[in-house]
């Protein structure tokens, strides 16, 4: 990464993560994801895309300047990752909250993406804009279309709620 990449990342702060579990079978090409977020109605700027020797999905940037938001998207897979879905679905069960269909797919679930959500800081204050500006809409649309790409599961780590 050169100096460039790194001023503008610092314009950018963490403020989420989600996940889309699915099967490993059902994991896309780059080309694939790159055509579900193009068909989206917002508009947005895609970089930095990634594949695996076979062209297969690994990850890339969604920007949406208008929004204030970038999103990092990567591919993880194997059975480290089914053991955390299993864990994830175990835990879940455990609140009541959620569909026990929806937790057994969950559970039988091999690869991820990680959606990360950053929210673009003022230039002049180095910090989140006070006046707004910064839309988390970004994030849900971008994730229910990964959701449908992989008929997968969306799922909000933090408050442990299926989307």
């Amino acid at each position: 990464m050169d100096e460039a990449d790194d001023s503008e990342m610092e314009q950018f702060c963490w403020r989420d993560t989600y996940f889309v579990w699915f099967a490993a079978a059902r994991r896309p090409s780059l080309e694939q994801v790159r055509q579900t977020l193009q068909a989206l109605p917002e508009h947005y700027q895609l970089e930095s895309p990634e594949t695996d020797d076979a062209g297969r999905f690994e990850s890339i940037t969604v920007r949406s300047p208008g929004d204030h938001v970038a999103l990092e998207i990567s591919f993880l897979g194997g059975d480290d990752i089914r053991l955390q879905a299993e864990t994830l679905a175990e835990e879940m069960k455990s609140t009541g909250d959620n569909d026990n269909r929806r937790l057994a797919k969950l559970a039988a679930c091999d690869a991820r993406f990680d959606v990360m959500q950053f929210e673009q800081l003022d230039e002049d204050a180095g910090e989140p804009d006070p006046d707004g500006g910064f839309d988390p809409s970004t994030l849900l649309v971008v994730l229910n279309a990964l959701v449908k790409l992989v008929d997968g599961i969306g799922v909000d780590p933090q408050s442990g709620l299926i989307v």
